[in-house]
Formats: structure tokens, C-alpha cells, sequence
């Protein structure tokens, strides 16, 4: 099967700064769950932005699920956005007076979704992020992780291929933490490709398939997440043996 993401010689440059990305080359496999990990201001939130072409790269290539989305204009990568992924970001961006279920169902009426199909679709995400019970809640008397779940329920309405992570576990306590990506976990097997950047390297390993270590906008070390997990450089960099 042919990977749903391939990249090569990713270049993105800001003005006035120096290179955030130099060349980066990244597969992902459908339904892999792929961690990309890094130390703070290495490149890894720009690097999901591109692969999740809400920024375009300055040269290199990006294929997406067979097709070459830098060929697009600004209309048509917002559909293959919309159609295909789900975003989960570092602010939740939720709408705070609305309630949980109107946060959620905002992507169905988007789409035109009846109201019936609607509502079980709806419930079903929140049963799966946990958040059935505050249904009716407004989101601003959610806790910071509850709202991080309610953006991962939001980011499924869509039923994306693919899910982009940006730091999902920022500023949350340990059992929050462990219930976050606990559900990161479920989504992927449910057969969801899952990109999840995160500086919480042990808890990223211990739940990928794969990972990638950038460093200064390049990629240095990549493979299987387990055996990643037993590297000694691993362990001494980044998950603090």
C-alpha cells in the first residue's frame, strides 16, 4: 500500500528569519501513528503546518493520499483539507457560549448534514473523547483537558484519513495527560492515520508506530517508536535517562 503522506526536501523559510525547515523527508503509512518529536523551536509545529497545507513550503515536494496538493489553488486545498483531515492545535479554538454538541456538530452543518444523522454523529465522538455527560455544557466551563478532547471530537466529525496533533498534552496534569492519549491511541485504531507532535517523548514512543526526531529543521533520527524508546542517545536527549 502506497504511503498517505510522502514528503521530500521540505524548505520553509520565514522573512527575517533563518530556515525553520531544511529539507525534510517524511513518509506515513495509512493508519500509522506517526510521533514528531524535537526540542522547542526546532521546527516541528511548521513541519505538521505543511504537511497539514496550512502552510505552503518554499520548495520541495508533498504528496497527500496519492496527490500532489502543491499543485492546487487556495479553493482546492481548502477542500482536500476539509475532505480529508481533522486538526487538533495547541489552542482548542473552540466557540466558549456555545455548548459541547453545537462546537462539534458546527463541521456537519458546514457540510450540509441532516439534522437526524447530525446528532448520532455527534454523540458518538463525544463517547468517544469521553464527554457525552457534558453534553449541554457550555465549552468555556470545560477544564483545559476537556477541551482538548473536544477538539479531538470536533477534528473526527469530518471521518478524516488523516489527524494532525500539535502538542496535544500542553499544560495538562499527569492523568489528564494519560487520558489524552490514551484516546489518541483509540483513534488510531480505528484506523485513522494520526501525526502527533509532542515534546513528551516517553508518552509519544510508548503509544507510535513510528517516530522522527527533528533538530534545527532537520531530520535526524527516525524508525520504529519501540525500538526508539531502548536507544541510548534517545534516552539520554530526550527521555531524560
Amino acid at each position: 500500500m502506497a504511503p498517505v503522506i510522502i514528503a521530500k526536501d521540505l524548505y520553509k523559510c520565514y522573512a527575517g528569519f533563518s530556515p525553520v525547515l531544511r529539507g525534510v523527508n517524511i513518509e506515513v503509512e495509512a493508519g500509522e501513528l506517526v510521533a514528531i518529536m524535537g526540542p522547542s523551536g526546532c521546527g516541528k509545529s511548521t513541519m505538521l503546518h505543511v504537511l497539514g497545507m496550512l502552510h505552503a513550503p518554499d520548495s520541495g515536494t508533498l504528496e497527500i493520499l496519492g496527490t500532489n496538493v502543491l499543485e492546487f489553488n487556495r479553493e482546492q486545498t481548502a477542500a482536500f483539507r476539509r475532505g480529508n483531515m481533522g486538526f487538533v492545535m495547541q489552542s482548542s479554538n473552540m466557540f466558549d457560549h456555545s455548548t459541547v454538541f453545537e462546537n462539534v456538530e458546527f463541521p456537519l452543518i458546514y457540510e450540509n448534514v441532516p439534522p437526524a444523522e447530525r446528532w448520532e454523529r455527534v454523540i458518538r465522538a463525544l463517547e468517544l473523547v469521553r464527554l457525552s455527560a457534558r453534553v449541554h455544557y457550555r465549552s468555556n466551563r470545560l477544564s483545559g483537558g476537556e477541551q482538548q478532547m473536544l477538539a479531538m471530537g470536533r477534528a473526527l466529525m469530518s471521518k478524516p484519513k488523516i489527524i494532525l496533533m500539535d502538542e496535544p498534552s500542553m499544560g495538562l496534569s499527569p492523568i489528564l495527560v494519560e487520558e489524552i492519549f490514551h484516546i489518541i491511541r483509540e483513534i488510531s485504531a480505528g484506523g485513522t492515520t494520526v501525526l502527533l507532535v509532542e515534546q513528551n517523548a516517553k508518552k509519544a514512543l510508548s503509544i507510535a508506530d513510528r517516530a522522527y526526531v527533528l533538530e534545527t529543521g532537520n531530520i535526524v533520527l527516525s524508525g520504529d517508536a519501540k525500538e526508539m524508546m531502548n536507544n541510548e542517545s534517545i534516552k539520554k536527549a530526550y527521555l531524560g535517562e
